[in-house]
């Protein structure tokens, strides 16, 4: 695919423009090749995920193949809420400012009980911070940026309408054959990921199976376009007056469109509930008889929380909701598979490189598997709390709602979806144990949180935006003499190469002069010391590296 295949403008017009963009379907002359051409990475799926990590690997100069079976861009809001920490990674990308600038920034939520609101939360209560909480922008929006920023990268391919039909694992890697209007071909891989979705064709090629909850209820989605004075804020219902004994959430997109999810109960006809007419009802219940809207999209669906046991099989890595899945409520569905992509593209480019062995792909699994289990077990507490399915269960919830009016403790007892924070990954091999105390969340495992920074001539700087995108040495003070020895990683000084004015990074780690924090490419830190020397640095190095310490 080539810049000129699309219109940049379209990227940039309205919602109706995007969705309706077709990208060519281009014959490839890997098609001709007497025998499969051999690729070192192939990713299968051209939605956030695997885009975002074809973006990630192709920044660091690794040619990267992107097979998608459709030529089009998603419809309908889809994955909407995109978090805080998800905006970093695609601020290292280059789109995080497109995002941002289209997508509408929110921090502020409430919940109601019946026609009454029980009480507010501000996800981002504290000041200096670059990113908002969260931001609400339709699938296919993110989708058109991530592609442009493609088109952008050399080495960076996607084939449209090359179908996976048969993947044939190897111990070096995986023949695919891929189906396109011209009939069948095959390539090879030295690594394969699979990005895929949640009825994943690479998993059911392999065999392979998702194990989980299916939660017995069903929900309706509807896009809706209308001027409303709702404020930008996330609002849910429990048993709303215009839908009782249910629930009810709303959030504002860009365009003027609002999302609307409305519980439906497992008995639901899924085909009946979808009909415009019986979704414009529902609406005008919401909003009274004489509001003017038009609806956009809607769509059924039904709770489930499931993954795969492992997400690494030898030279084929799964990854977003091929490899896991989680009820809507939380975000944690795509801002989780964002940062899947996170955390395995810099491992995959070190291995590629020789840098470090396969066993580093081994801790992508081990990592992201305990992340998906930390968003399935948030994720279905919020499902069990939405969707109580027996007597003392809706009799809890009930209770906790009645108190939350009035209490503080049974305010924290309602769930209404806990919304979607990145995994800190304190079992990671990867992590070196602190050897000195720290008052600071910041713990070995943690994403690095942002701060803002100056340069030393006065320009406002943020400090997620300063780091290498390799291995980075956050020193506070003068640096010391050996870290010269450190080929290939960068070394942020505060106080020489950037200044805390403000002081807010020193106290949000905890750092006296002389600390010094090692973060990793996707910018979790790996280690922290009061006084490091460099046979520590290279040791912790050495174990982010999977290699003994």
């Amino acid at each position: 695919m080539k810049p000129s295949d699309i219109p940049p403008h379209l990227f940039r017009g309205t919602g109706e423009q995007v969705q309706a963009i077709q990208f060519a379907y281009r014959r490839s002359p890997d098609q001709e090749a007497p025998s499969p051409v051999r690729h070192p990475v192939v990713i299968v799926g051209a939605g956030p995920v695997g885009l975002t990590l074809a973006i990630d690997l192709a920044q660091r100069g690794q040619p990267v193949l992107v097979v998608d079976n459709d030529d089009r861009l998603s419809t309908g809001s889809r994955a909407l809420c995109f978090a805080k920490r998800t905006l970093e990674i695609w601020d290292r990308l280059g789109v995080g400012d497109a995002m941002v600038a289209k997508g509408v920034s929110w921090n502020l939520g409430k919940v109601f009980l019946r026609d009454q609101q029980l009480y507010q939360f501000n996800l981002l209560p504290e000041d200096g911070h670059e990113r908002p909480a969260f931001i609400n922008l339709q699938q296919y929006y993110c989708e058109a940026y991530l592609v442009e920023r493609a088109l952008q990268l050399p080495g960076l391919e996607i084939r449209w309408k090359n179908t996976l039909a048969d993947i044939a694992p190897r111990p070096d890697g995986a023949t695919l054959t891929l189906d396109t209007p011209d009939g069948p071909y095959r390539i090879e891989a030295d690594w394969v990921v699979a990005c895929d979705g949640s009825r994943s064709p690479t998993r059911q090629r392999m065999g392979l199976e998702s194990q989980g909850r299916v939660f017995r209820d069903r929900f309706l989605i509807a896009d809706v376009r209308m001027t409303a004075d709702f404020p930008t804020e996330r609002w849910f219902w429990f048993d709303p007056p215009f839908h009782p004994n249910q629930s009810v959430l709303l959030h504002r997109e860009p365009d003027n469109v609002w999302r609307i999810d409305f519980q439906l109960g497992w008995d639901a006809d899924p085909q009946a509930e979808r009909q415009p007419e019986k979704v414009i009802a529902r609406v005008r219940a919401l909003l009274g008889p004489d509001a003017e809207f038009s609806l956009e999209w809607a769509s059924v669906y039904t709770f489930a929380c499931q993954r795969m046991e492992r997400f690494v099989h030898g030279r084929v890595v799964f990854a977003g909701d091929s490899a896991h899945g989680v009820s809507p409520f939380g975000a944690r569905g795509a801002n989780s598979g964002v940062q899947d992509a996170d955390n395995l593209g810099w491992k995959l480019d070190r291995v590629l490189r020789g840098q470090a062995s396969a066993a580093l792909i081994d801790t992508y699994g081990s990592e992201r598997e305990a992340a998906a289990d930390e968003n399935i077990l948030n994720s279905s507490r919020a499902t069990d709390f939405i969707t109580p399915k027996s007597e003392i269960s809706r009799l809890f919830r009930d209770q906790v709602l009645a108190l939350a009016r009035s209490h503080e403790f049974a305010r924290r007892l309602v769930n209404s979806g806990r919304l979607s924070v990145p995994c800190v990954l304190r079992a990671s091999p990867l992590n070196t144990p602190d050897v000195a105390t720290f008052d600071s969340a910041m713990v070995p495992g943690a994403p690095l949180c942002d701060a803002p920074l100056q340069t030393p001539q006065g320009d406002p700087a943020w400090l997620l935006r300063s780091l290498g995108p390799d291995f980075t040495l956050l020193v506070f003070g003068e640096a010391p003499h050996w870290v010269r020895e450190l080929p290939g990683v960068a070394v942020r000084c505060l106080g020489q190469d950037l200044i805390d004015a403000q002081g807010v990074l020193a106290r949000r780690l905890d750092a006296l002069p002389g600390t010094a924090y090692l973060v990793r490419p996707d910018q979790h830190v790996c280690a922290r010391w009061r006084r490091p020397s460099l046979e520590a640095v290279r040791a912790a190095l050495r174990l982010a590296n999977s290699q003994c310490s």
